[in-house]
């Protein structure tokens, strides 16, 4: 993927501490697999932090910036802002497509735990979205994470990100437009009518929309790829395929299989693996929002 050399957002603020990824002194790697994975991608974090609560003692908020980054770090923070700058611009042209004012999302780097509106933010929650601060939170350990826990590789013959980051360059990018899509939902008001109607329904029915949420934010994710590399040219060969492997090992089944032996459908809050690639793909495929309508009866 060819991400050097563009604009970077002015939106990132970098909170990164010196203390390394922690959450309440248990370390990320040795939380259960499952439970880490499964907080990869558009998890609530209001709910996400009630579950943290339970397997972490509570650790203050960590809002110290990086005093000496290194040079991995660094290239970890252009890399995570030129993608996040490449976002605001796909997006504001998709909503004056509509006739539309996109407003873009803040994006925060941290490291350990951080003060949100949603409650304090841990890093075995992964990267998530907070509306109510209209936000998204990284902690640039999950790059670390997504490889060791999940064994996603990309281009091997790839260099120009961090020798850390091996999960693959667009894999990651895949991570951050997903998190961003959940933004796109919550500009249009889709989140907070699916927030609404879960209220009424029941834990299995709630679930499904959880899907749908997640399914859609995947789409999204794809649309925003179509459309900025009809922009920028920025996608070699091999990228989508690293979203397709992303998108496949972080499936409710995949995840529920490896970490249980067993899969339990109604308990899926972000979709099976199928289910994940397929939006992608429909999303990157056709390039319109119409097309991502994930709540039209039958369309999971």
């Amino acid at each position: 993927m060819r991400w050097k050399g563009r604009r970077e957002s002015d939106n990132l603020e970098d909170r990164r501490g010196s203390g390394g990824a922690k959450a309440g002194g248990i370390s990320i790697i040795g939380l259960v697999v499952a439970f880490v994975a499964w907080k990869f991608f558009g998890v609530d974090p209001q709910q996400a932090y009630q579950v943290t609560k339970q397997v972490t003692q509570q650790q203050p908020a960590t809002n110290t910036p990086l005093s000496q980054p290194t040079a991995e770090q660094q290239e970890a923070k252009q890399f995570v802002s030129t993608i996040l700058a490449d976002t605001e611009d796909t997006w504001s042209e998709i909503f004056k497509a509509h006739q539309m004012q996109y407003k873009a999302p803040k994006l925060v780097l941290y490291s350990g735990a951080t003060a949100t509106d949603c409650g304090t933010g841990q890093s075995a929650m992964g990267p998530f979205y907070c509306p109510s601060d209209q936000t998204v939170y990284l902690d640039t350990q999950f790059f670390m994470e997504m490889r060791q826990e999940l064994g996603i590789v990309g281009n091997k013959n790839k260099t120009e990100l961090s020798r850390n980051d091996q999960a693959g360059d667009f894999a990651l990018a895949y991570v951050i437009s997903h998190e961003v899509g959940h933004h796109v939902q919550n500009l249009l008001g889709i989140s907070n009518q699916v927030q609404n109607q879960r209220r009424k329904l029941s834990q299995a029915q709630g679930n499904q929309l959880s899907v749908r949420l997640e399914l859609q934010a995947d789409c999204f994710a794809g649309m925003w790829a179509k459309s900025n590399d009809q922009r920028t040219h920025f996608l070699d060969e091999g990228d989508i395929d690293e979203a397709m492997d992303a998108a496949q090992k972080i499936g409710d089944d995949y995840l529920q299989k490896r970490s249980t032996g067993q899969i339990v459908p109604d308990s899926f809050t972000h979709g099976s693996s199928q289910q994940r690639m397929t939006w992608f793909k429909r999303g990157f495929e056709s390039g319109s929002l119409d097309s991502c309508n994930t709540f039209s009866q039958g369309a999971v």
